[in-house]
């Protein structure tokens, strides 16, 4: 079973959706059929309202499920209720972020493209910090946690079991000062370190890569278990998008694998990081 609260949650979602479908009826059905709105059967399967273990009996009675298939999902139920560590800091995480870092958490591949910054997961925390006092809306307290939350996140690529994890990232963002030229220094330096991590991949996208597939920035999280369908995550400055459907992974996979066809190889985007850092001494 998954992890983090999150995918407990989602994959809650999906079996309730696949079990309706089976059925061959509408959410405004079942709602009728359980005295319930057909808003609720909604909510519970896209996983935007709490789903309780005696919502789970009285669908499982409906649909006529097993016993095993019923304690599973009711299990599900509560523990998709557990608080997630990264929850903890309050305010230092925005509720749509919440969702990221819960699917992240349980993810076994990872494939991200950054144009404008360093990945999150590579970053110092003196970078960070330039980020988020950058964006300018949140008070020192809720950056300082925002912050903390990014640092433990990146323990992510460092366990045993750590997904199979590829970057690209623009050659933009290697030559944008952010703070100061040492903090430059010591961001890339960290850039090259993570990059040496057996369950890492980084490739640089050079500015003389010529023509690319220009999608902004975005990450597609890949899951273990063959029900849990890959999400592609983009975000903004006060919100984020989660796409799921067979056309967006599709395209978004496409996009990726000319990203990664255009960027220089593993090898000699280390080299290229290299000789920025050096420039960056001087």
């Amino acid at each position: 079973m998954a992890g983090s609260p999150t995918a407990r949650r989602r994959r809650l979602s999906i079996e309730l959706k696949k079990l309706r479908e089976k059925s061959s009826l509408t959410c405004a059905q079942v709602g009728e059929a359980l005295d319930w709105s057909g808003s609720k059967v909604n909510r519970m399967e896209t996983g935007s309202g709490r789903v309780q273990p005696s919502d789970i009996d009285a669908l499982c009675r409906f649909y006529g499920t097993s016993d095993e298939l019923r304690e599973f999902l009711k299990s599900l139920a509560r523990q998709a209720k557990v608080r997630g560590w990264w929850q903890e800091h309050g305010a230092g995480v925005p509720e749509w972020f919440n969702i990221y870092i819960g699917l992240e958490q349980d993810a076994s591949t990872f494939r991200q493209y950054q144009c404008e910054v360093v990945p999150g997961l590579m970053q110092t925390e003196a970078y960070a910090c330039e980020l988020h006092r950058a964006g300018g809306h949140m008070p020192t307290e809720d950056i300082t946690r925002a912050v903390r939350v990014r640092m433990e996140r990146q323990a992510l690529l460092r366990q045993p079991d750590a997904p199979d994890a590829w970057f690209v990232v623009h050659e933009g963002p290697l030559r944008h000062v952010i703070g100061d030229r040492a903090l430059m220094r010591e961001q890339l330096e960290r850039l090259l370190e993570t990059a040496d991590l057996a369950s890492v991949t980084l490739q640089v996208l050079p500015f003389d890569a010529g023509t690319y597939p220009t999608t902004g920035s975005f990450t597609m999280l890949g899951f273990p278990a063959p029900e849990d369908p890959d999400v592609v995550y983009r975000d903004g400055i006060t919100d984020a998008v989660y796409l799921e459907g067979e056309h967006h992974v599709r395209e978004y996979t496409r996009a990726f694998d000319g990203l990664r066809a255009a960027a220089l190889s593993p090898q000699r985007s280390g080299l290229l990081i290299e000789s920025i850092v050096k420039e960056y001494a001087q």
